[in-house]
């Protein structure tokens, strides 16, 4: 027996001492990494266990936490899907693009503003990531929720489909249709793609496992409408926090759902003894629906320029470079993805004319950002959640919000402005009693309207 015990102690401290030896080769080597991009649609921090609910189960999202690092003040550059999805894909913020709205948007008689004939789609002149890492030697591969071509579906979308954006490999997915079934019904098949967005995700990596990849596995989930497995969902029926405002059953089946995607994928990047060269990444492309849940601790969700429609989950994992366990309070946004994925590649950034975004590199080695301000722009009316066309900036600790209702028919009151270390529910208006900072901030967020080329919406005459 004892025999067998000191044969076990021997054959651990070998398969630790290899992949430590794994790891070390690589860095030597400069290998460069393979990225594993999930993004998942309309999830907010709240939704979460690793940023504290007790409801959710998310053990798998939250191993990518505790092997990597959580960032606090990650925000998505719009509050709907297709304007994120933009800025991820090419650094440059929704105002620069003239893409502020989901595709195709939605506009109404009694509108009090004249929307702004903005950008439908991503055009094809846009360089994004994915074409310069394929440039450079990299397979890549798009799987899932695509929202950026003139229409989801074909024939429209062919010609502004991921593959003409730098995806080598891609399988595009569509969300269920509403009209299948009632909202919080069940639905026992894989109703919004989960397993099969899985599953295509893990074949292309064991495809191209021997080359540098890049792979955005792009979920449906957990978007409307709300339907998952029926045992799931009576599991989270009988939690004992199942009434509180923030939880919902069905949302809390398709997270485990999701959650369990994500597992499996971990779990062939170990299968395929890839881990030490793999970064992992964990999004969302906008908060969750307040209609739904309460996306405490912040005010409103999907839609809103407050913070739960803009606040999001951020995890990276990168072995042997990222300190486990560790947690930014930096404010970093989706426009930093392009610059970050291509110099974690070892890549130069090119000098693309309007890139907005900033590497975050710099945190992991324990630097600062050196970030001012970040910024957001809606000029549209966003009637799933009520919001009104309006534009932010977030100062430090401070964020302002503009609203043009209000300030083209003549309101005094269109400016909001709260600290968000002391209010993060955003209840306390400042504004009244910061006029110098108010008016540093509107000069600050005027001057970024103009570089960019906001579009600002008009009043019907």
């Amino acid at each position: 027996m004892k025999n067998k015990i000191s044969l076990l102690v021997i054959g651990v401290l070998v398969f630790v001492a290899a992949n430590a030896q794994e790891a070390e080769d690589i860095q030597k080597l400069n290998i460069q990494p393979n990225i594993v991009f999930i993004l998942a649609d309309d999830m907010g921090v709240g939704q979460l266990g690793c940023y504290g609910s007790e409801y959710y189960k998310t053990p798998n999202i939250d191993s990518i936490a505790e092997e990597g690092v959580k960032f606090t003040d990650a925000y998505a550059a719009a509050a709907v899907c297709s304007p994120t999805r933009a800025s991820i894909m090419t650094g440059k913020y929704p105002a620069r693009l003239h893409l502020t709205d989901y595709i195709p948007g939605r506009t109404k008689e009694t509108d009090v503003l004249n929307t702004p004939k903005w950008q439908q789609f991503l055009p094809l002149r846009e360089i994004t990531f994915g074409e310069v890492l394929i440039e450079n030697g990299y397979k890549t591969g798009l799987i899932g929720k695509w929202h950026l071509s003139k229409e989801k579906r074909p024939p429209v979308s062919l010609e502004h489909n991921p593959d003409k954006q730098g995806f080598q490999e891609t399988f595009v997915t569509y969300k269920p249709s509403k009209n299948l079934k009632k909202f919080w019904q069940t639905a026992d098949n894989d109703a919004h793609n989960i397993d099969t967005i899985t599953t295509r995700s893990i074949d292309f990596m064991r495809k191209n496992r021997n080359k540098p990849f890049f792979l955005m596995v792009s979920h449906n989930a957990i978007h409307d409408p709300l339907m998952s497995k029926n045992e799931l969902i009576k599991k989270y029926i009988k939690h004992p926090l199942n009434n509180n405002p923030e939880n919902h059953p069905v949302i809390g089946a398709m997270v485990e759902s999701l959650d369990n995607s994500v597992g499996r994928i971990l779990d062939e990047i170990k299968e395929l003894r890839i881990e030490n060269n793999t970064i992992v990444v964990f999004f969302a492309d906008n908060g969750g629906k307040a209609a739904y849940v309460d996306q405490k601790p912040f005010r409103e969700g999907k839609g809103w320029l407050y913070e739960g429609g803009i606040r999001e989950p951020l995890i990276i994992k990168w072995p042997n470079r990222i300190k486990a366990n560790s947690t930014s309070k930096e404010m970093v946004s989706s426009i930093d993805f392009f610059p970050t994925f291509l110099e974690m590649t070892g890549l130069s950034i090119p000098q693309t004319p309007g890139l907005d975004g900033k590497s975050m590199m710099p945190l992991f080695d324990g630097r600062e950002l050196k970030r001012e301000a970040l910024y957001w722009h809606y000029p549209h009316y966003h009637y799933g959640s009520g919001m009104v066309p309006a534009s932010a900036i977030r100062y430090g600790d401070y964020k302002l919000i503009e609203w043009y209702d209000k300030k083209l028919t003549g309101d005094r009151d269109y400016i909001e402005l709260y600290n968000l270390k002391e209010d993060i529910n955003e209840q306390k208006n400042l504004v009244k009693s910061n006029p110098d900072l108010v008016k540093k901030l509107l000069i600050k967020l005027e001057h970024w309207k103009k570089e960019v080329g906001a579009q600002i919406p008009t009043i019907k005459e």
